[in-house]
């Protein structure tokens, strides 16, 4: 796709949230309230849900194209813009609160919204309306369908998933306190699956699946296909390849190549990077681990970061990647294919070339 196409494509998902936006302004005031009040709500809305790169939300629009095999009608964009606008609300929701979690003090290129003037602690409750947004839009673009209350569901539970994923991670990698017996494999992979997989990567097929007809359940070609299921037998470690990537991206990239400067070390992450070390680390080499890891120090940095190279890091992500590359068409590869009305594979290969071997 050509950067005009992008932005064509951008721009007429972002037509849609001038439309939500203002019905949700417009709700606020029949409510009653002051001027500053409505003010006050749509600056956070603002603020806070268009500015990212909109993946999640387009996704939903995507995975929709896709599956009908056709341009979608106006009708069929505009709800399936809704949908990618409330996951966008839902990231919103997310990212509002967790910077004030982590003390964080940019996003997307400006202030974290809880150190803008003013807002501090009231971006608490700021992030709670972001997240009652979402059922309102939906209320108020699916009351009439059959699947209005699976919509919900499918919010909430990836919503409780997400916080699940959170509190693994605060309790396992606190800034301020490192032990890195705390750290496994096993405890990143929860991590990630919970904290990013369901609702970055399942959450938008799974809407588009909803609003496209998508049953359960359905018989093709002597197979039984579970297109839910099928869909996280896919995304789910695609999302944690994803995050993998992330962590080794953040160790290896430079900020030309990857927009930012890696802090996973200093930050005390519990990133792929370093429970790939631990796992593999000899008592001396573990010894290096625990005295730099997560200091907020250059010099420790430089320490973990030769200790990566030494137990050959990079060689360990390029076979993991090349592994779970395999493992995934696999699996694509074995979805039997219909007509409208049943999955498609290229709503996950559309996926997998997106991630596969990017650099930034």
């Amino acid at each position: 796709m050509s950067s005009t196409d992008k932005a064509v494509r951008r721009a007429k998902f972002e037509a849609v949230w001038k439309v939500v936006k203002q019905e949700l302004v417009d709700h606020i005031k029949e409510q009653g309230m002051p001027d500053d009040v409505v003010d006050w709500f749509e600056r956070n809305l603002e603020y806070n849900t268009p500015g990212g790169k909109l993946n999640r939300g387009m996704s939903v629009v995507d995975t929709a194209e896709i599956l009908k095999g056709r341009t979608l009608t106006d009708d069929e964009y505009f709800k399936a813009a809704v949908l990618g606008w409330g996951v966008e609300l839902l990231q919103a929701f997310f990212l509002v609160s967790d910077d004030m979690m982590d003390s964080s003090i940019t996003r997307r290129g400006q202030p974290c919204y809880y150190r803008v003037p003013r807002v501090g602690s009231i971006a608490i409750n700021d992030s709670f309306m972001l997240e009652a947004a979402i059922y309102f839009l939906l209320k108020k673009h699916f009351r009439s369908e059959s699947y209005y209350v699976d919509l919900i569901e499918l919010f909430m539970e990836t919503t409780l998933q997400t916080e699940i994923g959170q509190l693994i991670d605060l309790t396992t990698a606190p800034e301020d306190s490192v032990d890195l017996n705390k750290f496994s494999l096993e405890k990143h992979r929860l991590i990630v699956t919970y904290k990013t997989a369901y609702y970055s990567f399942y959450l938008p097929v799974a809407l588009a699946y909803w609003l496209c007809g998508i049953p359960a359940e359905y018989t093709l070609k002597g197979k039984t296909v579970k297109p839910f299921e099928l869909a996280k037998d896919v995304l789910i470690p695609l999302g944690e390849y994803f995050q993998v990537q992330d962590d080794f991206l953040d160790y290896s990239g430079t900020p030309e190549q990857i927009g930012k400067i890696g802090t996973d070390i200093l930050d005390n992450k519990c990133s792929w990077c370093v429970n790939t070390a631990l796992a593999r680390a000899t008592p001396e080499q573990r010894k290096i681990l625990d005295e730099n890891y997560g200091r907020k120090d250059k010099e420790c940095e430089a320490r973990v970061k030769a200790l990566y190279a030494e137990l050959d890091i990079a060689g360990i992500y390029a076979e993991y990647e090349e592994n779970v590359y395999k493992k995934l068409t696999g699996i694509i590869s074995d979805v039997p294919e219909g007509g409208e009305g049943t999955v498609k594979r290229e709503v996950f290969t559309s996926f997998l070339s997106k991630i596969y071997k990017r650099q930034k």
